[in-house]
């Protein structure tokens, strides 16, 4: 399969610094030093498309400080435009520190209030990029406070009138809602809007409020503007829904240090394949193909502390899949 995509992929939300302990397996007050690493969802997609060969931009905003101006400079060295990218004069750049327990599993604490991306208004968008997205990503914590839902919500608009196919990964991140309601009633609020939507095991328990993570479960998320609904389910693989068929993939067995942007890893694989042919989600040959391409750059990215120093190549992704199963 070719690496490189065309077709521009937008991913709108949030980029921020992660703090990760030096140290795995201990609570915050534990960690002896943390390792300072450039996060946020969204950004984590964008880098991992443009990584993989794609053609990636990022519609956001950081504070007009060191950490807003390291973020931007990360996005251009990696080769995503940072055209999008608006800066806050009083707003600081929003800050996570994330415990890595000692499976690798992750726990956040935040420090926004607000920060920048909270503060990107609809005026400041760059409608133009937005227009020309051939794929436009976004997640969930844009929805939390305004102005930046507002912004959301029009960048979504503008970018589906331009004939883009919409893409959501939810990326539950409780400690951010008011209240686990608020969280999943937002979330739910722009469901229908979406083409393609990726939950994990845990988004979908949350979602459904079942803790079946089967086929009944999954479908009823479906609605009917749906064309791809994935579940990644970590160790076990991924599970993949559209209107005509459903099947699974298994996972790629590594040695996983950090989960941290495993998910975004995932999506930021599938829409580089899919972004210049839409018609693969209805082939279920292909899809299949895409999307254990896909689970091998999430399982790539475990293996690595922080998200975007562990987002693979697309050489690094053949190293796997053509290596010993």
């Amino acid at each position: 399969m070719a690496a490189a995509s065309n077709g521009l992929i937008v991913s709108f939300g949030e980029m921020l610094i992660d703090f990760v302990p030096t140290v795995s397996g201990v609570s915050l007050a534990e960690a002896p030093g943390f390792l300072k690493a450039p996060g946020g969802a969204p950004a984590n997609v964008a880098i991992a498309v443009a990584r993989l060969g794609g053609s990636a931009a990022f519609v956001g905003k950081l504070g007009d400080d060191e950490f807003g101006v390291m973020l931007a400079g990360i996005l251009k060295e990696n080769g995503v435009s940072a055209d999008g990218v608006n800066f806050d004069k009083v707003a600081r750049t929003a800050l996570a520190f994330v415990t890595l327990r000692a499976d690798g599993e992750r726990e956040f604490m935040f420090y926004r209030n607000p920060s920048a991306d909270m503060l990107l208004t609809p005026d400041e968008l760059n409608l133009q990029l937005i227009r020309s997205a051939k794929v436009f990503h976004y997640g969930s914590i844009s929805l939390i406070m305004e102005p930046c839902r507002s912004a959301h919500l029009k960048a979504m608009e503008v970018a589906k009138d331009g004939g883009a196919l919409l893409s959501y990964d939810p990326n539950l991140r409780l400690p951010l809602w008011a209240s686990a309601e608020e969280a999943r009633e937002q979330i739910m609020s722009i469901w229908d809007k979406a083409d393609v939507i990726k939950v994990s095991d845990v988004e979908l328990e949350f979602l459904t409020g079942s803790s079946k993570i089967d086929d009944e479960s999954a479908l009823s998320l479906w609605h009917h503007n749906l064309k791809l609904l994935l579940v990644t389910l970590g160790e076990k693989g991924c599970r993949y829904y559209t209107k005509n068929f459903r099947g699974s993939v298994d996972a790629y067995h590594v040695k996983a240090v950090d989960t941290t942007g495993a998910g975004d890893s995932f999506v930021g694989a599938l829409l580089c394949k899919i972004v210049d042919d839409h018609a693969i989600i209805e082939d279920e040959a292909r899809l299949k193909e895409v999307v254990e391409y896909a689970c091998a750059c999430g399982a790539i990215t475990t293996t690595k502390k922080g998200a975007i120093p562990a987002l693979p190549t697309h050489s690094d992704v053949l190293t796997l899949l053509n290596g010993p199963s």
